[in-house]
Protein backbone atom coordinates (compact mmCIF):
# COMPACT_ATOMS: atom_id res chain seq x y z
CA UNK A 1 0.00 0.00 0.00
CA UNK A 2 2.44 2.19 0.80
CA UNK A 3 4.29 2.22 -2.40
CA UNK A 4 1.03 2.99 -4.10
CA UNK A 5 0.90 5.92 -2.12
CA UNK A 6 3.85 7.40 -2.87
CA UNK A 7 3.66 6.85 -6.56
CA UNK A 8 0.32 8.67 -6.03
CA UNK A 9 1.87 11.56 -4.65
CA UNK A 10 4.73 11.85 -7.09
CA UNK A 11 1.82 12.03 -9.55
CA UNK A 12 0.42 14.66 -7.14
CA UNK A 13 3.68 16.77 -8.03
CA UNK A 14 3.55 16.31 -11.48
CA UNK A 15 -0.29 17.61 -11.88
CA UNK A 16 0.89 21.05 -9.72
CA UNK A 17 3.55 21.48 -11.97
CA UNK A 18 1.20 20.51 -15.17
CA UNK A 19 -1.65 23.17 -13.79
CA UNK A 20 0.68 26.12 -12.47
CA UNK A 21 1.78 26.34 -16.42
CA UNK A 22 0.45 29.45 -18.54
CA UNK A 23 -1.18 27.27 -21.26
CA UNK A 24 -3.23 24.52 -18.70
CA UNK A 25 -6.72 26.48 -19.29
CA UNK A 26 -6.30 26.68 -23.33
CA UNK A 27 -7.89 22.92 -22.94
CA UNK A 28 -10.97 23.19 -20.46
CA UNK A 29 -12.12 20.05 -20.33
CA UNK A 30 -8.14 18.63 -19.93
CA UNK A 31 -7.69 21.35 -17.23
CA UNK A 32 -10.76 20.30 -15.29
CA UNK A 33 -9.47 16.46 -15.63
CA UNK A 34 -6.21 17.29 -14.11
CA UNK A 35 -8.21 19.58 -11.15
CA UNK A 36 -10.32 16.71 -10.18
CA UNK A 37 -7.12 14.61 -10.36
CA UNK A 38 -5.57 16.47 -8.01
CA UNK A 39 -8.56 17.55 -5.84
CA UNK A 40 -8.65 13.48 -5.28
CA UNK A 41 -4.71 13.17 -4.73
CA UNK A 42 -4.66 15.96 -2.13
CA UNK A 43 -6.98 14.07 -0.32
CA UNK A 44 -4.83 11.37 -0.13
CA UNK A 45 -1.59 13.51 0.81
CA UNK A 46 -3.65 14.85 4.08
CA UNK A 47 -5.14 11.72 4.79
CA UNK A 48 -1.20 10.13 4.48
CA UNK A 49 -0.08 13.49 6.55
CA UNK A 50 -2.75 12.58 9.39
CA UNK A 51 -1.83 8.80 9.73
CA UNK A 52 2.26 9.95 9.81
CA UNK A 53 1.35 12.79 12.35
CA UNK A 54 -1.11 9.78 14.43
CA UNK A 55 1.72 7.01 14.24
CA UNK A 56 4.38 9.44 15.54
CA UNK A 57 2.41 10.25 18.52
CA UNK A 58 1.60 6.63 19.40
CA UNK A 59 5.18 6.01 19.73
CA UNK A 60 6.47 8.84 21.14
CA UNK A 61 3.67 8.29 24.19
CA UNK A 62 5.11 4.37 23.81
CA UNK A 63 8.49 5.87 24.69
CA UNK A 64 7.32 8.58 26.89
CA UNK A 65 5.20 5.69 28.84
CA UNK A 66 8.81 3.22 29.41
CA UNK A 67 10.44 6.65 31.37
CA UNK A 68 7.72 8.41 33.25
CA UNK A 69 7.53 7.55 36.70
CA UNK A 70 4.61 10.43 37.82
CA UNK A 71 1.35 8.01 38.18
CA UNK A 72 -0.65 11.07 37.20
CA UNK A 73 0.83 11.77 34.32
CA UNK A 74 1.09 8.04 33.49
CA UNK A 75 -2.82 8.20 33.68
CA UNK A 76 -2.74 10.98 30.80
CA UNK A 77 0.01 8.93 28.28
CA UNK A 78 -2.12 5.53 28.74
CA UNK A 79 -5.42 7.50 27.64
CA UNK A 80 -3.55 9.45 25.06
CA UNK A 81 -2.67 5.92 23.60
CA UNK A 82 -5.43 4.61 23.80
CA UNK A 83 -7.84 7.11 21.75
CA UNK A 84 -4.70 7.47 19.39
CA UNK A 85 -5.18 3.03 18.93
CA UNK A 86 -8.59 4.05 18.32
CA UNK A 87 -7.82 6.68 15.77
CA UNK A 88 -5.52 4.97 13.99
CA UNK A 89 -7.54 1.78 12.18
CA UNK A 90 -10.14 4.42 11.83
CA UNK A 91 -7.44 6.71 9.44
CA UNK A 92 -6.02 3.68 7.77
CA UNK A 93 -9.74 2.75 6.59
CA UNK A 94 -9.86 5.95 5.19
CA UNK A 95 -6.63 5.40 3.37
CA UNK A 96 -8.32 2.34 2.23
CA UNK A 97 -11.01 4.01 0.98
CA UNK A 98 -9.42 7.14 -0.81
CA UNK A 99 -7.26 4.32 -2.72
CA UNK A 100 -10.14 2.85 -4.36
CA UNK A 101 -9.86 4.77 -7.68
CA UNK A 102 -12.20 7.29 -8.77
CA UNK A 103 -14.91 6.21 -11.00
CA UNK A 104 -17.23 7.69 -13.42
CA UNK A 105 -20.11 7.33 -12.09
CA UNK A 106 -19.13 8.31 -8.66
CA UNK A 107 -21.00 11.66 -8.69
CA UNK A 108 -24.18 10.70 -10.28
CA UNK A 109 -27.30 11.49 -9.11
CA UNK A 110 -29.34 8.80 -7.73
CA UNK A 111 -32.92 7.91 -6.81
CA UNK A 112 -33.15 5.71 -3.89
CA UNK A 113 -36.59 3.26 -3.53
CA UNK A 114 -37.10 2.46 0.57
CA UNK A 115 -39.90 0.18 0.97
CA UNK A 116 -41.52 -1.73 3.96
CA UNK A 117 -41.06 -5.54 3.62
CA UNK A 118 -41.91 -8.26 5.45
CA UNK A 119 -43.42 -7.48 9.35
CA UNK A 120 -46.47 -4.53 8.36
CA UNK A 121 -47.20 -1.47 10.37
CA UNK A 122 -43.73 -2.35 12.09
CA UNK A 123 -41.97 -2.36 8.79
CA UNK A 124 -43.82 0.88 7.43
CA UNK A 125 -42.12 2.75 10.78
CA UNK A 126 -38.65 1.72 10.35
CA UNK A 127 -38.90 2.52 6.25
CA UNK A 128 -39.47 6.55 8.38
CA UNK A 129 -36.45 5.78 10.15
CA UNK A 130 -34.65 4.86 7.49
CA UNK A 131 -34.86 7.94 5.49
CA UNK A 132 -34.22 9.92 8.53
CA UNK A 133 -30.97 8.12 8.51
CA UNK A 134 -30.02 8.94 4.74
CA UNK A 135 -31.55 12.06 5.07
CA UNK A 136 -29.19 12.82 8.20
CA UNK A 137 -25.85 11.22 6.19
CA UNK A 138 -26.82 13.27 3.44
CA UNK A 139 -26.81 16.12 5.36
CA UNK A 140 -23.37 15.19 6.90
CA UNK A 141 -21.80 14.82 3.53
CA UNK A 142 -23.48 18.16 1.90
CA UNK A 143 -25.76 16.20 -0.69
CA UNK A 144 -29.19 17.13 -1.45
CA UNK A 145 -32.46 15.39 -1.59
CA UNK A 146 -35.55 15.75 -3.21
CA UNK A 147 -38.82 13.78 -2.60
CA UNK A 148 -39.85 12.05 -5.60
CA UNK A 149 -42.78 9.90 -4.15
CA UNK A 150 -44.03 8.41 -1.20
CA UNK A 151 -46.82 6.37 0.34
CA UNK A 152 -48.04 6.83 3.77
CA UNK A 153 -48.86 3.98 6.49
CA UNK A 154 -51.84 3.96 8.36
CA UNK A 155 -50.20 3.52 11.73
CA UNK A 156 -47.25 6.00 10.58
CA UNK A 157 -44.18 5.36 8.52
CA UNK A 158 -44.37 4.55 5.26
CA UNK A 159 -45.15 1.92 2.69
CA UNK A 160 -42.67 3.38 0.32
CA UNK A 161 -40.42 6.53 -0.22
CA UNK A 162 -39.08 7.21 -3.31
CA UNK A 163 -36.50 10.37 -3.19
CA UNK A 164 -33.17 11.74 -5.61
CA UNK A 165 -30.07 12.69 -3.71
CA UNK A 166 -27.07 14.45 -5.22
CA UNK A 167 -23.87 15.73 -4.63
CA UNK A 168 -19.94 14.64 -4.84
CA UNK A 169 -19.70 10.77 -4.39
CA UNK A 170 -23.12 9.93 -3.76
CA UNK A 171 -23.53 7.13 -6.26
CA UNK A 172 -20.04 6.32 -4.62
CA UNK A 173 -21.02 5.70 -0.92
CA UNK A 174 -24.66 4.78 -1.29
CA UNK A 175 -24.75 2.26 -4.33
CA UNK A 176 -24.08 -0.95 -1.93
CA UNK A 177 -27.11 0.19 0.32
CA UNK A 178 -29.26 -2.03 -2.35
CA UNK A 179 -31.05 -5.21 -0.54
CA UNK A 180 -32.82 -6.31 2.34
CA UNK A 181 -32.83 -4.22 5.42
CA UNK A 182 -33.46 -6.39 8.78
CA UNK A 183 -35.05 -4.77 11.73
CA UNK A 184 -35.24 -6.25 15.61
CA UNK A 185 -36.66 -4.20 17.85
CA UNK A 186 -40.19 -4.09 20.07
CA UNK A 187 -42.76 -2.31 18.19
CA UNK A 188 -44.60 0.15 19.97
CA UNK A 189 -47.51 -1.50 19.62
CA UNK A 190 -46.01 -4.47 21.63
CA UNK A 191 -47.41 -4.45 24.83
CA UNK A 192 -45.72 -7.69 25.73
CA UNK A 193 -42.29 -6.29 25.15
CA UNK A 194 -41.08 -9.15 22.90
CA UNK A 195 -39.18 -8.06 20.31
CA UNK A 196 -40.34 -8.69 16.65
CA UNK A 197 -38.13 -8.77 13.21
CA UNK A 198 -39.19 -7.46 10.10
CA UNK A 199 -37.60 -6.15 6.60
CA UNK A 200 -37.40 -3.04 4.46
CA UNK A 201 -36.12 -3.30 0.85
CA UNK A 202 -34.17 -0.44 -0.29
CA UNK A 203 -33.01 -0.06 -4.26
CA UNK A 204 -30.71 2.09 -5.80
CA UNK A 205 -30.78 3.72 -9.18
CA UNK A 206 -28.75 5.87 -11.22
CA UNK A 207 -30.44 8.88 -12.56
CA UNK A 208 -30.11 8.86 -16.40
CA UNK A 209 -26.81 11.14 -17.44
CA UNK A 210 -27.50 13.23 -20.59
CA UNK A 211 -25.70 10.53 -22.68
CA UNK A 212 -28.73 8.10 -21.32
CA UNK A 213 -31.55 10.45 -21.65
CA UNK A 214 -34.35 7.81 -23.29
CA UNK A 215 -37.57 9.16 -25.78
CA UNK A 216 -40.48 7.86 -24.31
CA UNK A 217 -42.89 7.49 -26.85
CA UNK A 218 -46.26 8.73 -25.72
CA UNK A 219 -48.00 5.70 -27.46
CA UNK A 220 -46.03 3.27 -25.09
CA UNK A 221 -47.34 4.88 -22.12
CA UNK A 222 -50.61 4.43 -20.17
CA UNK A 223 -51.26 8.21 -18.02
CA UNK A 224 -53.95 8.03 -15.37
CA UNK A 225 -54.73 10.78 -13.12
CA UNK A 226 -56.46 10.19 -9.26
CA UNK A 227 -57.10 12.22 -6.15
CA UNK A 228 -54.03 12.28 -4.05
CA UNK A 229 -54.57 10.24 -0.86
CA UNK A 230 -53.17 12.26 2.64
CA UNK A 231 -53.52 12.57 6.53
CA UNK A 232 -56.48 14.92 6.08
CA UNK A 233 -56.49 18.82 6.90
CA UNK A 234 -56.37 21.67 4.55
CA UNK A 235 -53.85 20.35 2.50
CA UNK A 236 -55.91 17.55 0.88
CA UNK A 237 -55.74 18.19 -2.48
CA UNK A 238 -59.20 18.11 -4.21
CA UNK A 239 -58.43 17.49 -7.72
CA UNK A 240 -56.91 14.49 -9.24
CA UNK A 241 -53.32 16.06 -10.20
CA UNK A 242 -51.99 12.52 -9.18
CA UNK A 243 -50.36 10.39 -11.77
CA UNK A 244 -49.52 6.94 -12.76
CA UNK A 245 -48.06 5.91 -15.74
CA UNK A 246 -47.46 2.02 -17.03
CA UNK A 247 -44.70 1.59 -19.70
CA UNK A 248 -46.46 -0.83 -21.53
CA UNK A 249 -43.93 -2.44 -23.40
CA UNK A 250 -42.03 -3.49 -19.87
CA UNK A 251 -45.06 -3.29 -17.69
CA UNK A 252 -43.16 -0.51 -14.96
CA UNK A 253 -45.64 1.64 -13.39
CA UNK A 254 -44.56 4.15 -11.46
CA UNK A 255 -46.27 6.89 -9.79
CA UNK A 256 -46.19 10.56 -7.61
CA UNK A 257 -49.08 12.38 -5.51
CA UNK A 258 -46.62 14.85 -3.92
CA UNK A 259 -46.96 17.94 -5.67
CA UNK A 260 -50.51 19.76 -6.20
CA UNK A 261 -49.90 20.10 -9.67
CA UNK A 262 -50.90 17.22 -11.93
CA UNK A 263 -47.96 18.47 -14.73
CA UNK A 264 -45.29 18.30 -11.62
CA UNK A 265 -46.54 15.37 -10.73
CA UNK A 266 -46.12 13.45 -14.28
CA UNK A 267 -42.98 15.37 -14.93
CA UNK A 268 -41.49 13.54 -11.61
CA UNK A 269 -43.04 10.26 -11.95
CA UNK A 270 -41.34 10.43 -16.02
CA UNK A 271 -37.78 11.16 -14.36
CA UNK A 272 -38.40 7.97 -12.03
CA UNK A 273 -39.89 5.76 -15.27
CA UNK A 274 -37.02 7.08 -17.40
CA UNK A 275 -34.79 5.85 -14.31
CA UNK A 276 -35.48 2.27 -14.24
CA UNK A 277 -35.88 1.84 -18.10
CA UNK A 278 -32.43 2.93 -18.13
CA UNK A 279 -31.08 0.84 -15.55
CA UNK A 280 -32.74 -2.15 -16.82
CA UNK A 281 -30.71 -1.40 -19.84
CA UNK A 282 -27.82 -1.23 -18.13
CA UNK A 283 -28.45 -4.54 -15.99
CA UNK A 284 -28.32 -6.06 -19.54
CA UNK A 285 -25.60 -4.15 -21.15
CA UNK A 286 -23.14 -5.19 -18.12
CA UNK A 287 -23.53 -8.54 -17.52
CA UNK A 288 -20.20 -8.72 -15.44
CA UNK A 289 -21.76 -6.87 -13.04
CA UNK A 290 -25.12 -9.05 -13.02
CA UNK A 291 -23.87 -10.75 -9.35
CA UNK A 292 -23.89 -6.83 -8.34
CA UNK A 293 -27.47 -5.71 -10.26
CA UNK A 294 -29.65 -8.60 -9.83
CA UNK A 295 -32.15 -9.17 -7.55
CA UNK A 296 -31.51 -5.78 -6.01
CA UNK A 297 -33.93 -6.24 -3.80
CA UNK A 298 -35.43 -9.60 -3.44
CA UNK A 299 -38.53 -10.19 -1.90
CA UNK A 300 -38.63 -8.33 1.38
CA UNK A 301 -38.70 -12.04 3.03
CA UNK A 302 -36.59 -11.27 6.58
CA UNK A 303 -34.21 -14.87 5.80
CA UNK A 304 -32.91 -12.52 2.40
CA UNK A 305 -30.57 -9.36 4.33
CA UNK A 306 -27.68 -7.10 3.68
CA UNK A 307 -28.17 -5.56 7.32
CA UNK A 308 -29.02 -6.16 10.38
CA UNK A 309 -30.20 -3.25 12.87
CA UNK A 310 -30.46 -4.71 16.45
CA UNK A 311 -31.92 -2.23 19.05
CA UNK A 312 -32.24 -4.29 22.35
CA UNK A 313 -28.30 -4.24 21.79
CA UNK A 314 -27.49 -0.77 20.14
CA UNK A 315 -25.95 -3.29 17.44
CA UNK A 316 -25.83 -3.21 13.32
CA UNK A 317 -24.02 -6.03 11.12
CA UNK A 318 -23.61 -5.69 7.49
CA UNK A 319 -23.57 -9.55 6.84
CA UNK A 320 -21.16 -8.76 3.56
CA UNK A 321 -18.34 -7.25 5.38
CA UNK A 322 -18.57 -9.02 8.46
CA UNK A 323 -18.62 -5.41 10.25
CA UNK A 324 -20.46 -5.16 13.30
CA UNK A 325 -20.88 -2.03 15.12
CA UNK A 326 -22.56 -1.31 18.87
CA UNK A 327 -23.50 1.95 18.16
CA UNK A 328 -26.69 1.43 16.65
CA UNK A 329 -28.09 4.68 18.00
CA UNK A 330 -25.80 6.72 16.34
CA UNK A 331 -26.09 4.86 12.90
CA UNK A 332 -29.39 5.92 13.17
CA UNK A 333 -28.46 9.75 13.24
CA UNK A 334 -26.53 9.55 10.35
CA UNK A 335 -23.01 8.20 11.40
CA UNK A 336 -22.78 5.62 8.30
CA UNK A 337 -19.42 6.78 7.11
CA UNK A 338 -17.84 3.94 8.65
CA UNK A 339 -20.34 1.35 7.15
CA UNK A 340 -20.01 3.03 3.51
CA UNK A 341 -16.52 2.95 3.65
CA UNK A 342 -15.90 -0.40 4.17
CA UNK A 343 -18.36 -1.49 1.16
CA UNK A 344 -16.68 0.71 -0.95
CA UNK A 345 -13.19 -1.14 -0.29
CA UNK A 346 -14.59 -4.54 0.17
CA UNK A 347 -16.49 -4.21 -3.64
CA UNK A 348 -12.92 -2.65 -4.80
CA UNK A 349 -11.66 -5.32 -3.46
CA UNK A 350 -13.72 -8.02 -4.76
CA UNK A 351 -13.52 -6.72 -8.63
CA UNK A 352 -9.89 -6.79 -8.35
CA UNK A 353 -10.23 -10.65 -7.49
CA UNK A 354 -12.36 -10.95 -10.43
CA UNK A 355 -9.94 -9.12 -13.15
Amino acid sequence: MQARIQKLLARLSELEDLLGRSDALADQKRYKELAQEHAYLSQIKECQAQLDSLNKQLTENQALLKEELDPAFLEVIRDEIASLEKQIPLTRAKMENLLVPPDPRDNRNIIMEIRAGTGGDEAALFVADMVRMYQYYAGQKGWKMELLSCSDSEMGGYKEYIMVLSGPNVHRFLQYEAGTHRVQRVPKTEAQGRVHTSAVTVAVLMEPGEEEKIVLDEKELKIDTYRASGAGGQHVNTTDSAVRITHLPTGTVVYCQEERSQHKNKEKAMRLLSAKIVEEKRRKAEAEMAHLRQSQVGTGDRSERIRTYNFPQNRVTDHRIDLTLYKLDRVMEGDLEEITQGLVSFFHQQKLATV
